[in-house]
């Protein structure tokens, strides 16, 4: 997989094709920028690709690192690859949100969620004057990968992980993200001793992570299914505590139940108000999406 050939392979005259043999022009940066948001918006607006590994290019940064990284490869210098990745996001950004626009029941209120891209794009002008470095193809190529390789890692595990419990929903994510681990060791380090660490160091830190972090993370508020008026005595019990912890939130109208949880599973629990006795069912669940949810039942 990582061996070099003394007659340049297919591969690798597509990598030098792409990674540094694209005339990165102005005017190809604002086509780049404005072709990717019109992209994006697409995956964003069509229902069909909603939940899909397509729509998570407007929502999480893999593809967008592809993007950024082709461009980075093709400036000739450190300053240019800061301006110009900066400007390719300035102008991309913003866009993916006007063209939803129209679309959107939020109407203009959409830009509020582009505050957090601002703040990224911001910080693409410096993270782009770094990253140029990786044309170097040595040690500190792979130093400055390291973030990207890490982040890139830490997606196709989890992705593929969503992949097994729900095929084939994210499988495209697993893939493209270790296609992109693969690709950026083949192309900008030169020695299997830069290339294995590259690989396997990420990717034993994301498993560790795994091993030691709790499966999920719930803490929030849950109204009750039957829409019970609790008083200030109401006590509440769950069959196994180790599983889910439940306690009152708010009593009187709306009353609520705060849940808080670290594993996926079921248990019961039960509420005793005076007379009354209300008894449920909690579950802890992962959707198919991959994201955890919290399903209350009432006990017959």
């Amino acid at each position: 997989m990582f061996t070099d050939m003394n007659e340049k392979s297919f591969l690798r005259r597509f990598t030098d094709k792409l990674y540094g043999g694209l005339r990165m022009s102005w005017l190809a940066v604002i086509a780049f920028a404005v072709g990717t948001a019109i992209l994006t918006a697409v995956f964003l607006i069509v229902p069909v690709f909603k939940g899909s590994s397509f729509e998570r290019m407007g929502v999480t940064f893999e593809a967008w690192i592809f993007f950024a990284i082709i461009l980075m490869a093709n400036c000739k210098k450190p300053l240019e690859s800061a301006v110009k990745t900066f400007v390719f996001f300035l102008i991309s950004q913003p866009l993916i949100y006007l063209i939803q626009v129209p679309f959107s029941w939020l109407g203009w209120n959409l830009f509020s969620y582009y505050k957090r891209w601002f703040i990224w794009t911001l910080l693409t002008f410096p993270m782009a004057f770094v990253g140029w470095y990786i044309t170097k193809k040595n040690w500190l190529s792979l130093l400055i990968l390291a973030p990207i390789l890490f982040l890139l890692t830490s997606d196709y595990v989890s992705a593929f992980q969503t992949a097994y419990r729900h095929f084939p929903r994210l499988i495209v994510t697993a893939l493209f993200c270790l296609g992109q681990v693969l690709l950026y060791l083949y192309t900008f380090t030169k020695s299997v001793w830069q290339k294995l660490p590259g690989f396997f160091v990420p990717l034993a830190a994301v498993i560790v992570i795994l091993l030691v972090r709790p499966q999920v993370q719930i803490n929030g508020n849950s109204f009750l299914p039957d829409d019970p008026i609790l008083t200030e005595s109401a006590v509440v019990t769950v069959e196994d505590a180790e599983k889910a912890s439940v306690t009152i939130e708010r009593t009187g109208q709306d009353s609520m139940v705060r849940i808080q949880a670290d594993r996926y599973g079921a248990t019961a629990f039960e509420i005793k108000d005076g007379d009354r006795v209300y008894r449920y069912t909690l579950e802890i669940y992962e959707d198919e999406g991959g994201s955890p949810q919290v399903r209350i039942t009432p006990k017959e």
